[in-house]
């Protein structure tokens, strides 16, 4: 397994600690991930009803899946390596009232503290931003019981998707800030699916993710060019 020190880029840490005062801010850079919150969590639901669960969020950032979770009642577990972004995570736990365990680790290095550990993993909008994808899907794979769930999501790679997710949604759009994300990252569905079967995992559910910039919505389903998600379930 990569380390997990190393398994990390510093200029990503970095990027998204300058950004962390806006984390809640509905109108800033994270609105694309305020607005698909919801669609997330259903997703989720659709194959673990959340409440009483407990669930690890894995690259947590400031907090929206994390508490997006604990408000459908579960016992969350939300970790990072920014730390900027972690405090304000906390702080806006005082102002929601929700109960999420914060925590600066790396997933590689909670899976040897916690192997079996959680009923569920999310691991959503990450996998494009480190170094080795497949070491983090083996860490989840690692952190979630037997019969447990894994949800991934991330970026197909492929023309179609560098013109809207790069060009359209940082550039044209202004969705994003220009620089979020580094197309040769991008991860193709058949690529994770890989990832996640050589972690002892297997894939039960590829939906895509697609936005309508006319009516400014997002919704699930149809293909996985862009945005997609997938749903992984350990064997009992």
């Amino acid at each position: 397994m990569t380390d997990p020190v190393l398994n990390a880029d510093q200029a990503e840490l970095a990027k998204f600690s300058a950004l962390a005062h806006k984390w809640w801010d509905k109108d800033s850079e994270f609105k694309p991930l305020h607005d698909i919150n919801p669609l997330r969590l259903d997703f989720i639901e659709q194959h673990l009803p959340l409440a009483g669960q407990q669930v690890l969020d894995v690259g947590c950032g400031g907090g929206i899946l994390s508490e997006g979770l604990a408000l459908r009642g579960a016992q969350v577990t939300g970790i990072d390596l920014a730390e900027k972004s972690l405090k304000i995570a906390k702080l806006h736990l005082l102002e929601s009232g929700l109960r999420v365990d914060y925590r600066l680790i790396a997933v590689e290095a909670l899976a040897s503290e916690a192997p079996g550990r959680f009923d569920a993993v999310t691991c959503l909008e990450m996998l494009e931003h480190v170094p080795s994808p497949a070491s983090v899907v083996t860490a989840c794979a690692a952190l979630v019981r037997p019969g447990g769930w894994v949800f991934f999501s991330t970026l197909n790679r492929n023309p179609k998707s560098y013109l809207m997710a790069v060009l359209g949604a940082e550039y044209v759009l202004g969705l994003l800030p220009r620089g979020t994300h580094e197309y040769a990252r991008f991860i193709k569905p058949s690529e994770l699916a890989r990832m996640a079967r050589t972690s002892g995992l297997e894939t039960q559910t590829l939906t895509g993710l697609h936005y309508n910039p006319l009516a400014r919505t997002y919704r699930l389903g149809g293909d996985s060019d862009v945005n997609y998600l997938l749903a992984c379930r350990r064997p009992e």
